[in-house]
C-alpha cells in the first residue's frame, strides 16, 4: 500500500466529519401556520417560507426552511398536528395561526387555548419561537377584537418569546401589496413582511 493510498481514507473520514460538523450548524426554521405562510396564491418559489430562506442566506446564514403551513388552518389544526410536525426536529418556529380563527369567529379563548397547548409543546422540546401576531377582523366588534388581539401578547409574556405583533403589518389594506382577494400577500407583500420580521428571525438563529 502506497503512502498516497493510506491517505484517501484519512481524507474520506475528515470529509464526513466535515460535512457532519457543518449539518449540525444550520439552523432549521419551522413556518408553521396557514394559508399566509403556505403561499396561497403565489408561486412555490415566491412564498414566504422560499424567500425567508433566500433572504437569510443571503447575509451568510446557514439555514433550513421547513415549511409545514396549511392553507385554511385554525389554531384547532394546528394543535392537532404540532407534534408531527416536530419530527424534522427545528431549532426555531415561526408561529403564524389565529387569523382563520378570526374569520370565523372563533371564541377568543378557544383560540387561546388552542396556541397556548402549541406552545407548551414547543417549550417542552426546547424550541425558541417567534410569535406571529395577527388582528381579529372589526366587523366582529369592538369586544371580540380587543379579547382576540390580547392574544399573542398575553402568550408571550407567559412564554417569554419573542412577539412580532401583526403578521400582515404594513401589508394590510394596501392593494399593490395583495392579491384581489384582498386577504393574501402577493409577492411584492411577501417580499415587506419579510423585510420587516427578518431581524427578529436573525435574533433568534444567533
Amino acid at each position: 500500500m502506497t503512502f498516497f493510498s493510506k491517505l484517501l481514507p484519512v481524507a474520506a473520514i475528515i470529509s464526513i466529519v466535515s460535512v457532519s460538523q457543518a449539518n449540525e450548524n444550520i439552523k432549521k426554521i419551522l413556518i408553521f401556520g396557514d394559508s399566509l405562510t403556505a403561499g396561497y396564491g403565489l408561486k412555490q418559489e415566491d412564498a414566504f417560507p422560499a424567500k425567508l430562506e433566500r433572504s437569510l442566506k443571503l447575509m451568510g446564514k446557514s439555514v433550513k426552511i421547513i415549511p409545514s403551513s396549511v392553507s385554511g388552518d385554525t389554531s384547532s389544526g394546528g394543535n392537532n398536528r404540532i407534534l408531527w410536525a416536530l419530527s424534522d426536529k427545528p431549532d426555531v418556529v415561526i408561529l403564524e395561526l389565529g387569523a382563520n380563527d378570526g374569520l370565523r369567529g372563533i371564541e377568543p379563548k378557544v383560540t387561546y387555548y388552542n396556541l397556548y397547548s402549541i406552545m407548551e409543546k414547543l417549550r417542552r422540546n426546547n424550541i425558541k419561537v417567534l410569535i406571529a401576531g395577527m388582528l381579529a377582523p372589526p366587523n366582529l366588534g369592538k369586544e371580540y377584537g380587543k379579547e382576540f388581539n390580547q392574544i399573542y401578547t398575553r402568550l408571550s409574556n407567559e412564554f417569554n418569546s419573542q412577539l412580532y405583533p401583526f403578521f400582515l403589518d404594513g401589508v394590510v389594506n394596501k392593494p399593490h401589496l395583495n392579491q384581489p382577494d384582498g386577504i393574501h400577500p402577493n409577492e411584492a407583500g411577501v417580499e415587506e413582511i419579510i423585510k420587516r420580521m427578518l431581524p427578529m428571525v436573525i435574533d433568534l438563529i444567533n
